[in-house]
């Protein structure tokens, strides 16, 4: 079978491995009809995520068909198309026994600490499947591991009805967030230095957008808010002076901020400023058993796909996807490849 890695920062290439052997009792054997580029793909190629080990078979969002189940798999059969939680824990730490997995004190992400789905075909325990209908399309279906990063955002943050919420980023991550809070009732004011991206989210659903290269967010705030602060902010982009300012100026009393951005550098935080409002400072990481949630939001229609996905290339292509995904945020959104 065909799969695609990194052998090491720099370095792609699509290369032979042996297909999977046999499922044991508990497991299933996939075919990948399609796949995201996600920016931790990018980064893994580029050697900046601090996380990955080399050699290593990029990609965490995919869809694909069953094409084998071992003798105890009763939740996904042959036939059945299916989404992939990419995320793997012990059970047995303290996040696992009260219920958080996704930040296992040993977690392991396919893609990034073990290998993933850019491959023709992927063997993994069938717990880890969740089947959708087969009239929705491989490529939208190959976009739910980013609305069950959103999913997992909206729940750290408590979004609810009549919230403001600031979504700082409007690449994927920000726009299937965007989506999310606006299901739940809250009105939303994003940001990001791209028109294009800002024209996207308009689109989907965007209460205002601000582009802060040109525009002072604080004043964009300020006047979404009627002088009040946000009362959730998304922090996607991964700055650190943004962080800052959401910290220090931006929040409402009682507000919470959540992290999913992950700069290295230190951030200069005023403890005093936290205290105050009482703010919530939260990590937001992956998703927490959230497949089976948006399986359902893609049922009733509460978020919408279609406007998500820019590309569409065969897996050939995938370094054409990479540099494009790296260097035109101007005309990208979401990129996929494709298997079949």
């Amino acid at each position: 079978m065909k799969v695609i890695q990194v052998n090491k920062p720099g370095e792609l290439a699509i290369v032979e491995r042996p297909a999977p052997t046999a499922p044991a009792t508990d497991e299933a054997i996939v075919r990948i009809k399609a796949a995201g580029i996600c920016g931790s793909d990018v980064h893994i190629f580029h050697g900046k995520n601090p996380f990955a080990v080399y050699p290593r078979i990029l990609g965490h969002e995919a869809a694909g068909e069953v094409i084998a189940v071992g003798s105890a798999v009763t939740n996904v059969k042959v036939g059945d198309h299916v989404v992939i939680d990419n995320v793997f824990s012990c059970g047995k730490c303290y996040a696992c026994r009260i219920g958080r997995p996704n930040v296992c004190s040993n977690v392991k992400v396919l893609g990034v600490h073990i290998d993933g789905v850019f491959s023709e075909l992927l063997k993994l325990p069938a717990d880890h499947l969740y089947p959708v209908p087969v009239d929705l399309p491989w490529e939208l279906a190959a976009t739910m591991e980013p609305y069950a990063i959103a999913a997992e955002a909206v729940d750290r943050g408590q979004v609810g009805v009549g919230d403001t919420v600031l979504i700082c980023g409007a690449g994927p991550i920000g726009l299937v967030i965007l989506q999310a809070c606006k299901s739940l009732g809250a009105r939303v004011l994003i940001m990001d230095i791209v028109d294009a991206r800002l024209k996207a989210a308009a689109a989907m659903g965007a209460d205002a957008v601000v582009n802060t290269k040109t525009s002072d967010l604080e004043a964009a705030v300020n006047e979404f808010t009627d002088g009040e602060g946000i009362n959730v902010a998304m922090e996607a982009t991964g700055v650190i002076s943004i962080l800052e300012l959401i910290i220090a100026k931006l929040m409402s009393p009682a507000g919470r901020v959540v992290v999913l951005g992950f700069p290295v550098d230190p951030a200069k935080i005023v403890p005093a400023d936290i205290m105050k409002r009482e703010l919530d400072i939260k990590g937001s990481r992956l998703n927490n058993r959230k497949f089976a949630e948006v399986v359902r939001w893609f049922a009733e229609k509460k978020v919408d796909p279609t406007g998500l996905v820019s590309h569409v290339l065969p897996y050939t292509d995938v370094e054409k996807g990479m540099e494009l995904f790296a260097n035109h945020p101007e005309e990208v959104c979401k990129i996929l490849i494709k298997f079949d």
